[in-house]
């Protein structure tokens, strides 16, 4: 198991029953004393871009929920340091934010790939402590990140992709039913 830091991701326990995070996978972009923020990769969001953002009739991408926290921001996650200025450099070639309207500008023009940048709605933060606490009650089974989980072609299959990840006794959770009394 990694430690919570930068580019690490939390993969949500089988029987977490959080409904913020249930069979979740979180990129964490941040870890401090102070605390940790970070987005859910699978969840996706009930509208598209152009459905919350004015102007942008033209951009029906999808949106993922990237946390219960302050649900009225919009964050991206990038593959386009040399073009869109601006962004943090999370993992190798994964980057957070940088200049709205130039990755907007740069999608409408065509001159980069959908497939290489994802928008959240909101973001999943923890206060001083409380990640580790999570962690030690076995909230989160932890993995260092790579561009192709964060960035799945299947958004719905990260949890278990994150799981065969891990290896060994992990593939067996992929099967755990949420309750397991209804085993």
């Amino acid at each position: 198991m990694e430690s919570p830091a930068p580019g690490i991701l939390l993969i949500a326990d089988p029987f977490l029953k959080d409904p913020n995070f249930m069979r979740t996978v979180v990129f964490l972009c941040e870890h401090q004393d102070e605390g940790s923020f970070g987005f859910v990769l699978n969840k996706n969001y009930d509208y598209t871009l152009n459905e919350l953002v004015s102007g942008l009739d033209d951009l029906k991408l999808p949106v993922y929920l990237g946390g219960p926290v302050q649900m009225d921001t919009i964050h991206f996650l990038h593959q386009y340091p040399d073009k869109i200025s601006g962004g943090y450099e999370i993992i190798d070639g994964v980057f957070w934010g940088g200049s709205f309207e130039t990755a907007i500008d740069l999608i409408r023009a065509g001159e980069i790939d959908v497939a290489r940048i994802r928008f959240y709605i909101g973001y999943s933060g923890w206060g001083s402590g409380q990640l580790a606490d999570e962690l030690k009650e076995k909230s989160w089974l932890t993995v260092q990140a790579s561009r192709k989980l964060v960035f799945h072609k299947k958004p719905d299959e990260i949890w278990k992709d994150a799981l065969r990840h891990l290896g060994g006794d992990y593939e067996i959770m992929i099967n755990f039913p949420i309750d397991p009394q209804l085993n």
